[in-house]
């Protein structure tokens, strides 16, 4: 293999990569990049076995030929090498750089032994905007559950439908549901329940004005634009009824400034229990008032005014799962709905311009 590159080309390339190189790993060959130097450019791949990127950069090929080589030595190196064109050779099992007067020479591992990536064909796949499929990993992932106990929650919820593309994602405590209208394709209905560890990828690797080209082959996802492609295992079994935990009798309901409230909770929540993080909301007319107590700590209490004119109740949230929907809402005020204290309550936005888009975030008991 040998072939010459720009300093930035390789940089970039091993950059998109690395990112999906394991930290650490009892397999050496998932700690490499595999290089194949072909007729039309240099493919780079590197995957942690479930989720695996490849990209093509463009290089003046003389010499085909694949090896794998130590990933986040060779993009430290990248970082550092003078701006000038940089010749890749490989000798045996070993690579060689050489860039304006520096040398080296790295350890690499033979091709055979990285692992085949999965075989996706993308002709009989769809296409969606990246625009799209941005908005709704950004404003549901955060949302995925990060306990092991139930694995299904682990994973984001991406159900495509004829004209219409959602995604949903929960820990059972809070919930993220968001949906996009899309052109009509007659494409089969899917469900797919992805790792966010390969959307974070999507959402890092792919720009909102690219054309994604998504297909599945068996439990694997594949989503391609341009030189860039991302491959994840799916995570298998049947996602929850989300559905039915979302209420639709909620008939108490508050409008909110969203900075104001988001300011007021994270004040409260400093003198909020390390354990439960409970804040009290007393919701009246036209007020909302915020009360902790922390028998060990102390107490606050806040208010601000609200839209208000339902009948007064108080209802207990964990305050980090109210921060954090509050964090992705995508407008300037935010619509709370109750029915009682020991229900789960939504939170959507205000705006004429909105998705469709609620969370949802399930109440603490009071404890008097």
């Amino acid at each position: 293999m040998n072939f010459t590159i720009t300093r930035q080309n390789l940089h970039t390339g091993l950059a998109a990569v690395s990112a999906s190189i394991p930290s650490k790993t009892t397999l050496p060959v998932l700690s490499n990049i595999l290089f194949e130097a072909k007729e039309d450019g240099v493919w780079m791949s590197g995957t942690d076995l479930d989720v695996a990127v490849r990209v093509k950069v463009l290089a003046d090929v003389k010499e085909g030929g694949s090896l794998t080589a130590p990933g986040k030595k060779l993009q430290e190196i990248a970082r550092e090498l003078p701006d000038e064109p940089v010749e890749v050779a490989t000798r045996g099992d070993q690579i060689e750089l050489s860039c304006g007067r520096s040398r080296f020479k790295l350890n690499g591992l033979p091709a055979d032994e990285f692992p085949t990536l999965a075989e996706v064909d993308f002709e009989s796949g769809l296409s969606v905007s990246g625009k799209d499929l941005q908005s709704l990993i950004h404003h549901t992932s955060f949302a995925v559950s990060t306990e092991e106990s139930r694995p299904i929650l682990n994973g984001v919820l991406w159900e495509l439908r004829d004209g219409e593309m959602k995604m949903v994602a929960t820990n059972g405590h809070r919930l993220a549901r968001m949906g996009v209208k899309v052109e009509s394709t007659g494409t089969p209905s899917a469900d797919f329940i992805v790792p966010p560890a390969a959307l974070g990828q999507v959402q890092r690797l792919f720009k909102d004005d690219d054309q994604i080209q998504v297909a599945r082959s068996d439990n694997h996802l594949g989503f391609r634009a341009s030189a860039t492609e991302v491959y994840t295992r799916l995570i298998e079994g049947s996602y929850p009824n989300y559905d039915q935990v979302i209420p639709r009798d909620n008939d108490k309901v508050a409008t909110i400034e969203k900075k104001s409230l988001e300011s007021a909770v994270r004040r409260m929540a400093v003198v909020a229990s390390d354990q439960t993080h409970r804040i009290r909301l007393k919701f009246e007319q036209n007020r909302v008032h915020l009360n902790v107590l922390t028998p060990d700590l102390g107490e606050g209490h806040d208010e601000l005014e609200i839209g208000y004119d339902g009948e007064e109740l108080e209802i207990g949230f964990n305050a980090n799962y109210l921060l954090e929907v509050l964090r992705y809402m995508p407008s300037d005020e935010v619509k709370v709905a109750f029915k009682a204290p020991e229900r789960a309550a939504t939170l959507e936005p205000v705006g004429d311009d909105v998705d469709d888009y609620l969370c949802l975030v399930m109440p603490l008991r009071l404890l008097d």
